[in-house]
């Protein structure tokens, strides 16, 4: 904010022209019979060609609703994709968590563990795994919490192939068709003509 430049101007412009372009988008809830949890999380490793910083995010449904989501800049640089992507995973946990416990409170019925999809078959297994290994000690802190959660079985970790990773939309530019189908999984959509 205090050394903008044409770029950022440019980049501003960008933003305004896509909100404008999509102001009748919006996201339908509809009723559905599954009181299921579950979350995408993902992140570009390494993507900030300025400091080499990641940005993660995920995307929480309850059912087929989107409930709550956050795209963001992790605050470390991570030495490999599967630590930045176990980042996003710890992220995605914790909000997780802190959703089943509000829903709990609501007295809304819980069917089983929340499912937490990853495309990264490493931090998939890390989080299923308790034992560190030497290269994996600077996450230590991020996997007891994951795997705790798991032990505790109040959540599930599971892949997802990256063609099918919802959270792509908020960690990195996509092709129009990708964007477009992720867009309708999110259900955000323009209303139906009247």
């Amino acid at each position: 904010m205090h050394a903008l430049t044409d770029s950022h101007w440019a980049a501003f412009k960008r933003i305004l022209r896509y909100f404008k372009g999509t102001i009748s988008y919006g996201f339908y809830v509809t009723r559905g019979s599954s009181f299921a949890l579950h979350c995408f999380t993902d992140v570009d490793w390494a993507g900030s060609i300025d400091d080499r910083k990641s940005t993660g995010g995920y995307l929480v449904f309850f059912g087929q609703t989107p409930i709550s989501w956050k795209s963001g800049k992790q605050r470390t640089i991570t030495c490999s994709s599967t630590e930045a992507k176990y980042k996003a995973l710890a992220d995605g946990t914790a909000e997780v968590i802190w959703l089943q416990y509000l829903l709990i409170d609501l007295q809304v019925p819980l069917v089983s563990a929340p499912t937490i999809w990853c495309d990264n078959l490493g931090a998939t297994y890390l989080s299923a795994n308790p034992i560190f290994h030497a290269r994996t000690k600077h996450v230590e802190v991020d996997c007891h919490f994951v795997c705790d959660g798991v032990a505790k079985k109040e959540i599930q970790i599971r892949f997802v192939p990256s063609r099918d990773q919802l959270a792509d939309v908020f960690t990195k530019p996509l092709p129009v068709a990708s964007f477009t189908a992720f867009r309708f999984k999110f259900r955000v959509d323009p209303p139906p003509s009247a």
